[in-house]
């Protein structure tokens, strides 16, 4: 989809315009690619600032997070694919990330880097490798660059070959391991093994995408009560405390959406557990006078953490995305709420293309800073919403 479709289509006659559509697109188009592109760019240093005051001014973080550049990655490259300046801001990530962070084929990725460049965290961390998987699968996409295909393989075959778990069943958190089980490095995992099989039809990425989905369906879910754990033992049990009873909303509205996309590429029915996940969260993790999503509910579905952050907002955007292409239903008015939601909690009292990452139950701010990995999420957000916004106007004509 090109830029200029981004930028025209909810004028067409003959498809109903909402005001989520034409909020997204102008906010992405005209207030957050510009700013992050331009000074969201570390040019002295190489790669993008970790960190921004609300001003719009660089907080000068001493750190940059390998997870942030992966997802920064993500988003130029996406940009670029919809048709928006070109692929040099996502570039000049990439060749930043390779240049400083790879440790070699027994070691992989660092996990944290100084303002510089040079190696501040070496450890090998499952949820920062996962991103730098998703975005060198992006970034080929983007590009057709053989060599970003060719370090997917490298982070692949390392994941493979050095982070496996003693047992056999799924991944270390990270080497060496510390601390419980978790569930949320395996779906970023499976995140980033779609979006390379989708980009090279090469079946090492789907055979990780089966073996995570098989987890999620044997371990992660619970059917009886419809609920993503977060916290495991090491044979992969719900950790035996409250930690293993909490469920992020947001987590389950995530899981959804990366399903439905793995239903689309895979041909494996996993429907009943996308609804699932998505009839819970609606029902026990959104706010009915704000239709906020909340941080946090228990297995039983009280509410335990009534504040928000950006994050699980998007994600019931993305997974109203998927109940309508996969079960067809009218992802309107999810689109209307969450979008005023954000834009009325989160994307104001800021710098123009900024934000504010997370309020309390009483709406207040909790945060003093923007951090910059958060972009990622609103940009799948808008773009999944916008890519169906045709779809969305032809099925449900007003």
């Amino acid at each position: 989809m090109s830029n200029s479709i981004l930028r025209t289509i909810s004028t067409n006659s003959n498809v109903p315009t909402l005001c989520a559509f034409s909020r997204a697109r102008e906010w992405l188009l005209d207030e957050a690619l510009p700013f992050w592109s331009t000074r969201g760019i570390d040019g002295q240093s190489g790669g993008y600032v970790e960190q921004m005051g609300f001003d719009g001014y660089d907080r000068q973080a001493t750190f940059k997070r390998v997870r942030v550049i992966g997802r920064q990655i993500y988003v130029f490259s996406h940009a670029s694919l919809l048709g928006w300046q070109g692929i040099a801001p996502a570039r000049h990530g990439y060749e930043f990330l390779v240049s400083n962070a790879w440790l070699g084929p027994e070691h992989g990725w660092a996990r944290q880097l100084n303002r510089d460049g040079s190696v501040k965290d070496p450890t090998a961390d499952l949820y920062d490798l996962a991103f730098v998987l998703f975005a060198f699968g992006w970034f080929y996409r983007a590009s057709d660059d053989p060599a970003a295909r060719a370090w997917a393989n490298r982070t692949f075959d390392f994941i493979n070959t050095h982070m496996r778990h003693p047992s056999g069943k799924g991944f270390l958190v990270e080497k060496p391991a510390t601390g419980p089980r978790l569930q949320n490095p395996h779906m970023h995992l499976l995140e980033a093994a779609l979006v390379n099989y989708e980009a090279t039809q090469d079946d090492r990425f789907k055979a990780l995408a089966d073996e995570i989905v098989d987890l999620f369906i044997a371990c992660f879910f619970d059917q009886a009560t419809s609920t993503l754990a977060e916290y495991f033992t090491e044979d992969w049990s719900r950790d035996p405390g409250q930690s293993g009873q909490l469920v992020e909303p947001g987590h389950q509205f995530e899981w959804a959406w990366i399903l439905a996309n793995y239903q689309r590429l895979s041909g494996r029915k996993v429907g009943e557990h996308i609804e699932a996940l998505v009839r819970f969260a609606e029902r026990h993790g959104v706010r009915r006078d704000n239709h906020l999503t909340c941080n946090v509910v228990s297995s039983d579905g009280k509410v335990l953490d009534a504040g928000s952050r950006v994050w699980p907002n998007t994600e019931r955007i993305q997974a109203a995305v998927a109940m309508f292409e996969f079960a067809g239903e009218d992802p309107r008015a999810i689109f209307e709420a969450s979008t005023r939601a954000l834009f009325d909690h989160f994307l104001h009292g800021c710098a123009a293309g900024n934000w504010i990452d997370r309020i309390d139950a009483d709406g207040r701010t909790c945060v003093d800073h923007v951090p910059v990995s958060t972009l990622y999420h609103l940009m799948i957000a808008f773009a999944e919403m916008l890519r169906v916004e045709r779809a969305v106007g032809e099925a449900f004509p007003s």
